[in-house]
């Protein structure tokens, strides 16, 4: 077994390997640390390209595009280590940064999950939009940050220097216990891309774990390099991967009246994308809908199975009202104007 397995899932991502990798390499210097890349079927010359020229890294192959969640899923399996980074190819680490967060963990084994700071790469004195300073939801399962709440993205200036619990860890860089990792089921290949770690780290805390935003490491994430934000395909996952997040996670004693208001929520949202001729928007909620219902069956039973292992029901760092009215209506666009 190494320590640290950093694995880095890649679809036709040579362009990020070229311009990221060789960083990640000289910046990973802690003992017992191996890099991976799991491609993901790629037919850019990505493979060939490491072989000629970063023989050392390891290379694990999927015959096709398994998606985030089965792309790392599938390589996990494969891979003996007591932590898993999982990072994305559009990132750029600074120097030491995997020693703090290991050493965090290592201190406190309830710990399943952390994540470092992620700051904008095009404009570093922006937090990103895939993180920031750690991620939560609020009681309908939207999600927002610690420093981006929708589509407003604050500057940091250090109002988030805290190490606090938080309730997701992004997967554009998401340190992993192994061991917990795969008590909790490992990610949720159905969800195939975005809110699957969602999905994760509230399985983990309900397993008892806590998840932990570290400030001590800083990385740089590009985003939207595989799956573009505000295109039809990622409206589709953001709407149906949400509703399979709550059906999946929802306490009994509040299933029914927060799905339920969360799929009026969404009809909503449909009339407005028709209100404002995106048209394709529009058909990508009523798509998600239905892929939705046809699952019920499974994610019903993935409900029951889980259920029997969880020991916290109600596990903290979820926002007990709705971001939508404080945003919208109470005009409360920064982390810190939520008193949470």
């Amino acid at each position: 077994m190494i320590k640290t397995a950093i694995v880095i899932l890649n679809w036709n991502g040579k362009r990020y390997l070229t311009k990221f990798l060789p960083s990640i390499l000289s910046h990973s210097n802690n003992d017992g640390y191996c890099v991976y890349i799991a491609d993901n079927g790629s037919s850019d010359d990505s493979l060939e390209w490491l072989h000629q020229y970063q023989p050392g890294v390891k290379i694990i192959t999927h015959d096709r595009n398994y998606g985030f969640a089965l792309g790392y899923a599938k390589a996990l399996q494969q891979i003996d280590s007591e932590y898993f980074v999982l990072l994305n190819s559009d990132v750029e680490v600074t120097p030491h940064w995997l020693t703090p967060v290991i050493k965090i963990m290592d201190n406190d084994k309830s710990i399943a999950a952390c994540m470092p700071k992620i700051r904008s790469y095009e404009n570093t004195e922006l937090f990103e939009y895939a993180g920031a300073a750690g991620g939560f939801i609020d009681k309908f399962g939207y999600p927002f940050c610690r420093g981006r709440i929708l589509n407003v993205i604050e500057k940091d200036h250090g109002q988030y220097n805290d190490m606090r619990e938080i309730f997701w860890a992004s997967g554009a860089c998401m340190f992993l216990r192994a061991s917990a990792y795969f008590e909790a089921g490992g990610l949720d290949a159905d969800f195939f891309a975005h809110m699957e770690e969602i999905d994760l780290c509230w399985r983990l805390k309900r397993l008892g774990y806590k998840i932990v935003f570290s400030p001590e490491v800083t990385i740089y994430h590009v985003g939207g390099g595989t799956l573009p934000n505000n295109t039809p395909r990622k409206i589709f996952f953001n709407y149906r991967n949400s509703l399979f997040l709550l059906f999946k996670n929802l306490p009994s004693n509040q299933f029914l009246i927060i799905l339920v208001t969360r799929l009026l929520l969404d009809c909503l949202s449909s009339l407005v994308y028709i209100a404002q001729l995106k048209i394709p928007f529009f058909w990508s909620v009523l798509k998600a809908h239905f892929a939705f219902y046809g699952s019920l069956g499974k994610l019903l039973a993935k409900r029951k199975k889980f259920k029997r292992k969880e020991k916290i029901r109600h596990p903290g760092e979820i926002f007990p009202g709705s971001i939508l009215v404080r945003f919208f209506i109470k005009k409360q666009h920064h982390f810190n104007q939520l008193d949470f």
